[in-house]
């Protein structure tokens, strides 16, 4: 009986435990953020537009953003999984942005013109986790 007392209690005692037993544990962030939509277009890019800055190629398809160099600071760095606010799934950072944004994210809409325009600009709230440390 007392052998199932204590094994009962020490799950209790890992989840109240203060910062020590959630250490592990990813950091869940939001930020708001104002956002735009970018395509893969040969007249809006000097060079391969379907080539990344950060190296990466682009598929019409794809749930990719780019990110600020603020946000790639705050842990929005290549290959984190965002998920925002309006838009559905989950969004993967794939590019970055000129230094002259801040708290910016685009949003790639394939090579669809007429979407990225509807699209404008927007406010949006973002959500991300932090790798575990």
């Amino acid at each position: 009986m007392r052998s199932r007392l204590v094994l009962l209690a020490l799950p209790l005692c890992v989840l109240l435990a203060p910062e020590r037993g959630r250490a592990g544990l990813p950091r869940l962030r939001s930020l708001v953020v104002d956002a735009t939509a970018y395509n893969s277009l040969p007249e809006q890019t000097s060079g391969d537009p379907t080539l990344t800055a950060s190296g990466h190629r682009l598929e019409p398809g794809m749930r990719a953003i780019a990110v600020s160099p603020d946000l790639a600071a705050l842990g929005l760095v290549h290959g984190r999984k965002v998920r925002i606010e309006g838009l559905e799934g989950e969004w993967v950072v794939r590019d970055r942005m000129a230094r002259r944004w801040k708290r910016r994210i685009d949003v790639y809409l394939g090579e669809d013109l007429g979407a990225a325009q509807r699209f404008g600009l927007r406010r949006v709230r973002i959500h991300w986790q932090e790798p575990r440390p």
